[in-house]
């Protein structure tokens, strides 16, 4: 046997005990010997000293060979299917090392000038290449040696799954008949070293051939991706990033300041999980993977509008400084100032592999697309709203960093506010609304940890935030919104609460479709809605005058007619004014996630005024006090392909409509 790049290794003796079996049996691994290549699962025994830490291939094929299954996550609305890594049978993975294939990577060392990003070349050859063959990229290169919860009868076993994966012959034409290829494929820090293996067998019965050298990261543990939010106050801005610094090995802080003035220092708190936080597989077993350690600053008293600047920080037990690059932002406007104010709103996007790698289902020209259109406008964006799925790691946890990183141009620069959304919750007997297996057993942990939230309960997931001429009230649709529960409250006090001559513009969020859609997965349950959704807050929306009602979930875009008992109260247009009638519902679930599975009615709907099949998001844009521009736009092109403005004065809100009148009397 030997590594990819033609090193040697010793015999090494492993006792080989089968889950099901009492008897044992020997085997011994020589140099340049191939494995027997069978299905069966072993649970390996060291029988000698050190032999549990064999290095390169070895230690990588052991692992492989012992991995348990990976359990795609459940389907459901809003899932566009399975997760991609969970399409390779890692419970199958056989040795059969070939010393004449080759994998190399270059370059050894990567981020030399601080850099978060890196593209890397990698060179193969198989000499009995097909087309199944596959690179998988493995981080730590050595795999992970943790032992892995077993939910079978069997004892534990060691597992891992690669953190993406691309074929053999992904633009290498004259792969099948060469064995040679090619692959340019991206790496982002994620805290550990890199190696790269070619596999035969495809996904469902891969073959480890050979494996590469290692590569990594200048500092594997600097702090990256850092994400805005808003804080609990309108003059509070919170950053949260990632690194792999625990708090005994550095402090984590943010300078921070005025731009061009005097320089802050502002303490961040430290918290992360480990795999007992997460309550089923993948995330349990091979999708799981340390997620670092998760700091968050809060950057308090800041002035309205005002342009700032930060940076990330560890101060290390000698007084080392570890820094990150320079970023910077705007202070939110004081709540009801008159000035422009934009947002972006959207649900469902995901993340999407650059390199072209992990590719199914159309991911990638939507999420990558939505991303690339909001970072080309930025300048005239001001917050972003994603209201759930956020990026369908499904148990996978690789890919909260790959999604942190894809969105940090945008996530570093305003502030990215999430909702909850059946892949990140949904898991049963925990406690979710819906007791699917769609968050891949992370439960909401990771979303709830990754990103931060200005909720009272950040498990809760629901809370308003503000912003200038804006209220913003963000439901959790995977927890119960009914009249009586803790969440109804909530969405009654945070609609009741807010001041219409301040803030006109009242805005509800949620992720699974609580209002209108007239996608053929709510017309085959009768209900053209989530089940109970806008029979239990429907009247709450018509009372307090909700302006618009957001939704993700449908992978497309719909835009209702202001709705209210099902009819249109007003007739749908690209332009409202006068008082009040009645609420406009809009789904836009469109930004990344596959559209395949959310397909429209064939059928007259009457509420239902203008649709969409096709990835894009929304931008809001209060003009002032009294007009509101909105726009759906498409994330191919970024042109706007829907719109209307609402023209609107104080007393047109005070106004009455439908439902909504308070009481009067006769006295004088």
């Amino acid at each position: 046997m030997a590594t990819g790049h033609g090193s040697s290794l010793p015999p090494i003796q492993y006792t080989a005990r089968h889950p099901g079996r009492r008897r044992r049996r020997r085997l011994v691994l020589l140099p340049n010997q191939v494995q027997e290549q069978d299905s069966t699962t072993w649970e390996f025994v060291s029988s000698g000293q050190g032999s549990m830490r064999v290095r390169g291939l070895l230690l990588l094929t052991w692992l492989a060979v012992s991995a348990v299954a990976a359990h795609p996550a459940g389907t459901g609305r809003g899932g566009a299917g399975e997760q991609p890594l969970s399409r390779i049978a890692v419970e199958r993975v056989v040795l059969a090392v070939n010393d004449a294939a080759h994998v190399k990577a270059s370059p050894l060392v990567l981020g030399h000038k601080g850099e978060n990003s890196e593209w890397v070349d990698v060179e193969f050859f198989h000499p009995e290449p097909s087309d199944d063959d596959w690179i998988g990229v493995f981080s730590p290169a050595n795999f992970s040696d943790a032992i892995c919860e077993s939910e079978n009868t069997g004892p534990p076993v060691l597992c891992t799954a690669p953190i993406k994966y691309q074929f053999a012959n992904f633009k290498n034409d004259g792969y099948n008949m060469t064995g040679k290829g090619y692959l340019k494929l991206q790496l982002i820090n994620q805290r550990e070293d890199f190696s790269f293996a070619l596999f035969s067998g495809g996904l469902s019965k891969p073959k480890l051939i050979a494996v590469s050298n290692k590569v990594a990261f200048a500092n594997p543990k600097a702090p990256v991706y850092p994400r805005l939010a808003q804080g609990k106050s309108w003059n509070e801005m919170t950053v949260t990033w990632t690194s792999g610094y625990d708090i005994t090995e550095a402090v984590p802080f943010v300078e921070w300041g005025e731009k061009g003035g005097r320089r802050l220092l502002a303490p961040a708190g430290t918290l992360t999980f480990d795999r007992n936080s997460m309550c089923g597989s993948p995330a349990r077993t091979v999708g799981w993977r340390h997620p670092g350690y998760i700091h968050t600053s809060y950057l308090k008293d800041l002035w309205p509008d005002a342009p700032y600047t930060y940076r990330l920080g560890h101060r290390l037990m000698n007084g080392t400084r570890i820094w990150s690059k320079s970023y910077s932002f705007k202070a939110s406007p004081y709540p009801g100032q008159d000035s422009l104010q934009r947002v972006i709103i959207f649900g469902d996007m995901g993340k999407a592999e650059a390199d072209g790698s992990n590719e199914f289902n159309d991911f990638q020209p939507g999420s990558l697309n939505t991303t690339y259109q909001i970072i080309r406008d930025l300048e005239n964006i001001d917050m972003v709203v994603h209201i759930g799925d956020i990026c369908y790691a499904n148990g996978y946890l690789s890919q909260w960093d790959q999604f942190t990183a894809q969105i940090e141009p945008i996530a570093s620069t305003v502030p990215y506010m999430i909702g909850s959304g059946n892949h990140e919750r949904d898991w049963p007997g925990t406690g979710s609304f819906y007791g699917n297996r769609d968050s891949g057993g992370e439960c909401g942990v990771p979303a709830q940890t990754v990103f931060y939230t200005p909720a009272e309960n950040r498990a809760k997931f629901w809370y308003a935030t503000d912003y200038g001429m804006f209220r913003f009230c963000i439901a959790n649709t995977e927890e119960d919104w009914r009249p009586g529960t803790e969440q109804y409250k909530f969405i009654e006090q945070c609609l009741s609460s807010v001041d219409r001559q301040k803030q006109p513009w009242l805005i509800f969020l949620a992720h699974r479709v609580l209002g209108y859609s007239s996608c053929t997965y709510y017309e085959s349950e009768g209900t053209f809605e989530e089940p109970m959704g806008r029979e239990a807050l429907q009247e709450l929306w018509q009372k307090h005058k909700v302006d618009l009602a957001f939704y993700g979930h449908v992978h497309s875009y719909e835009r209702t007619c202001p709705v209210y008992q099902s009819q249109c109260v007003v007739d749908g247009s690209d332009h409202y004014s006068g008082p009040f009638q009645a609420t406009t519902h809009v789904v836009v679930g469109g930004a990344g996630a596959s559209v395949l599975d959310s397909e429209f009615t064939t059928s007259k709907i009457q509420w239902s005024h203008f649709t969409d099949f096709d990835h894009g998001f929304v931008k809001l844009t209060a003009l002032n006090h009294s007009s509101l521009l909105f726009e759906y736009k498409k994330s191919r092109d970024g042109n706007v392909y829907d719109h209307f403005t609402i023209s609107r004065d104080y007393r047109d809100i005070l106004a009455c409509s439908i439902d909504n009148c308070p009481r009067t009397t006769l006295a004088s």
